[in-house]
């Protein structure tokens, strides 16, 4: 069983009106069959004992599930193994890499904004699903599902995006601080389904809206949103999205023009 001191350089910020700065830290004998959140527990443990202000960081299920673990590690948003959350990167992924000194640091992304530490606010995404990411049919007492085939390609394609756990890692990833991998996913989903066909329209507009209004940046196809996603979401729905928002909005238009 492998163990090394790593040297970690920990973004340490009060609050949003805090300007913020890098802080040092030693975290000594760290086991490789370390979760990355477990060496920042015991490194936490260390600083309460010393009386010192332990590092605060998102977490819930740690199963790589929930998506709140979000951080940039030496660069990379959740770290460097893809398809893996910060909660389920390994120690001796870092120690294959060679690493000795490491950088953690929050989401980057102004419509992100810092709460304290390594922890955002990211009810941004919230707004955006609240803008459109629902159905108006009666859910309550289902027929059965038989009554409404969907065929299996469909199907499948509708739980691929689904699979978007909603973590930012593609805003932290991007160049432009886009929200674009997440709100197509969204806007993909329940659009795919027969049961998102009353909203379809005004979904995505109302979603697209709600995203430029928190301010993300636009798409460039940079690529780096998919690459960072630890579910592997496709930019392909983005450009679905794109696709929807332009028949949305010439139907929109055409609506306009007919009550002129």
């Amino acid at each position: 069983m492998k163990t090394k001191n790593l040297t970690l350089n920990v973004w340490r910020q009060r609050s949003k009106s805090d300007s913020g700065r890098f802080e040092k830290y030693v975290a000594k004998d760290v086991n490789e069959h370390m979760s990355f959140l477990e060496m920042l527990d015991v490194v936490n443990e260390e600083l309460l004992e010393k009386g010192e202000e332990p590092i605060a960081f998102d977490h819930d299920c740690r199963e790589g599930i929930c998506g709140m673990c979000g951080l940039v590690i030496n660069g990379y948003a959740h770290g460097p193994q893809e398809r893996t959350t910060a909660c389920q990167l390994h120690m001796r992924k870092v120690f294959e890499l060679g690493w000795d000194e490491l950088w953690i640091e929050p989401w980057r992304a102004t419509s992100f904004p810092v709460i304290k530490d390594l922890a955002v606010d990211r009810s941004a995404f919230d707004r955006i699903m609240q803008a459109g990411g629902y159905i108006s049919i009666r859910t309550g007492s289902p027929p059965d599902a038989n009554e409404m085939p969907i065929g299996k390609h469909v199907a499948d394609m509708a739980m691929d995006a689904a699979e978007c756990i909603g973590c930012g890692a593609c805003v932290a990833a991007c160049p432009n601080a886009s929200a674009s991998l997440f709100t197509s996913a969204k806007v993909s989903h329940l659009g795919l389904l027969p049961q998102g066909q009353a909203e379809r329209e005004d979904r995505v507009r109302k979603m697209v809206g709600q995203m430029d209004a928190e301010g993300f940046g636009s798409c460039t196809n940079h690529g780096e949103c998919e690459k960072a996603c630890p579910k592997g979401i496709s930019i392909d729905w983005i450009a679905r999205m794109n696709r929807e928002f332009l028949k949305a909005m010439v139907t929109a238009d055409n609506e306009v023009e007919e009550r002129d």
